[in-house]
């Protein structure tokens, strides 16, 4: 799995193009309104979502997987370090 670091407005974004989709789909299969200002909130709802669906994935494909901490391939001082062997080593 990758582990992704977003800024608050990335997420934010993210987060409010998931519940316009999801509310716009909510009030066309809702019966609570009368038909026609039902269906245009939830067209226009679930259009907004869809639409701002694609800079939403382009944020999350720009965005680089984090490095876990301590990874010995990334710390510049342990570059050339010798590594002593340890238990279950096999030589």
């Amino acid at each position: 799995m990758q582990t992704r670091t977003l800024t608050l407005p990335e997420l934010g974004f993210i987060i409010s193009t998931r519940a316009a989709l999801g509310a716009g789909i909510g009030m066309l299969l809702s019966e609570k309104l009368d038909t026609s200002t039902r269906r245009a909130i939830g067209i226009a709802l679930a259009a907004v979502g869809a639409v701002t669906t694609i800079p939403a994935a382009m944020v999350l494909a720009r965005k680089r997987p984090a490095l876990a901490s301590g990874a010995v391939s990334q710390s510049d001082h342990l570059i050339g370090a010798t590594r002593f062997a340890r238990k279950g080593d096999e030589y």
